[in-house]
C-alpha cells in the first residue's frame, strides 16, 4: 500500500503522529495545545484525503489500523524534516546563532554532557542546544539530531566522524558495601554478591555476554534496562555493577572492583551529517563536544 504524501496537510500528519503516541483524542490534544474537536477534525479529514481508516475504537482507546501502522514512517521522517527546516532556520550557516540538536546515551546525557554543555553556552549564548537522552541511535540522515555522541562506530555513510577514543567500563561498588560484604578477588567470588544488571537480553548485551563479560541475567539480583538507574543503585551501596569508570573516579566512596578481570571498552564516537559541516554553529558544538569528550575519555574533565 502506498501513499502520495506531499500534498497532505503537515498540521493532519502531526495530529495522527499525536493520536499515535498518545492514543486517545484527548490526551493528543493536550500534547498539541489544541482542542479535541479539532485534533479530531484533523485526523477525520487526513483518512478522507487518504481513503482509509487510521483508527479504530477500543475499550482502551484508539487502536490503530495496519493503513496507520504502514504510514507511521514516512509521518515520522516529515516530522523530522519539519523540526530540522525550523532548526535550519534559526540561524544563518555563516553565523554562531540558531539551534542545535544533540543525542546522547543516558549516561553520557546525564552524567557526562551537563558541566560540557554549560561551558559551551557561557562562549556561545546565542546557539540554543537540544538535548536528546535516549539509548536509542537517532538517524542523522533523517535529521531526527544534528550530532550525535555515538558509544559504537556509527554505520551510516555520509557522516561527518570523530574518533573520541576508549572509555573504560568496570565493575563498581560503593566502599561501605564492600567492607560489609568483602572484596571479590576473582570473578568466581562474585557469587553470592548482590549484582547490579540489565533487564532485556539486547543484541548488545548478548555480544557481551559471548564474550565472557556478563553473566545470564538471573545472576543479576537487581535488574533494570536504565542505566542511570543501574548506576544510582550503585551510589546508593545496594551492590556491585559496571559503571564507566571515569564517572566512578568522581566518587571517593566508588570503587573499582577486579580491575584486571573485569574491563569492558566502550568506543566513543562524535558524527553529524556531512551537509552541516559548513554550518558554523553545527561546527562549534560539534568541535566543543569533541575536545571536552576527548579530556573525558583520558581523565581530565569534570
Amino acid at each position: 500500500m502506498h501513499y502520495f504524501i506531499m500534498q497532505l496537510s503537515w498540521d493532519h500528519c502531526r495530529s495522527f503522529l499525536a493520536v499515535l503516541a498518545e492514543g486517545s483524542l484527548s490526551a493528543a490534544a493536550r500534547k498539541l495545545q489544541l482542542t479535541q474537536p479539532t485534533l479530531g477534525r484533523h485526523v477525520a479529514e487526513l483518512e478522507q484525503t487518504l481513503g482509509v481508516a487510521l483508527f479504530t475504537r477500543s475499550q482502551s482507546g484508539l487502536q490503530p489500523t495496519e493503513a496507520a501502522l504502514e504510514l507511521r514512517p514516512h509521518a515520522e521522517a516529515m516530522a523530522a524534516a519539519a523540526e530540522t527546516l525550523l532548526r535550519t532556520a534559526s540561524g544563518e550557516a555563516a553565523d554562531d546563532r540558531g539551534t542545535v540538536r544533540i543525542t546522547a546515551s543516558e549516561i553520557v546525557g546525564t552524567e557526562v554532557l551537563p558541566p560540557i554543555l554549560a561551558r559551551f553556552t557561557r562562549r556561545h549564548p546565542r546557539i540554543a542546544l537540544e538535548l536528546v537522552v535516549s539509548n536509542a541511535n537517532d538517524n542523522l540522515l533523517r535529521r531526527q539530531s544534528d550530532i550525535a555522541v555515538r558509544m559504537a562506530t556509527p554505520a551510516q555513510d555520509a557522516l561527518v566522524q570523530r574518533r573520541i577514543g576508549t572509555i573504560a567500563v568496570g565493575l563498581h561498588a560503593r566502599r561501605d558495601y564492600l567492607d560489609a560484604h568483602g572484596t571479590p578477588q576473582r570473578l568466581a567470588d562474585l557469587v553470592g554478591h548482590t549484582l547490579i544488571g540489565f533487564d532485556t537480553e539486547t543484541p548488545a548485551v548478548r555480544a557481551a555476554q559471548q564474550s565472557g563479560l556478563l553473566p545470564d541475567r538471573q545472576a543479576f539480583r537487581l535488574r533494570t534496562d536504565s542505566d542511570v538507574a543501574q548506576l544510582q543503585m550503585i551510589r546508593a551501596g545496594i551492590g556491585i555493577g559496571a559503571c564507566q569508570a571515569p564517572i566512578a573516579r568522581r566518587d571517593p566512596e566508588l570503587v573499582r572492583v577486579l580491575p584486571e578481570a573485569f574491563d569492558f571498552p566502550l568506543e566513543c564516537w562524535l558524527a553529524m551529517h556531512e551537509d552541516l559541516k559548513t554550518v558554523l554553529r553545527m561546527r562549534l558544538v560539534f568541535d566543543h563536544l569533541g575536545e571536552e569528550l576527548a579530556a573525558y575519555v583520558k581523565g581530565r574533565a569534570d
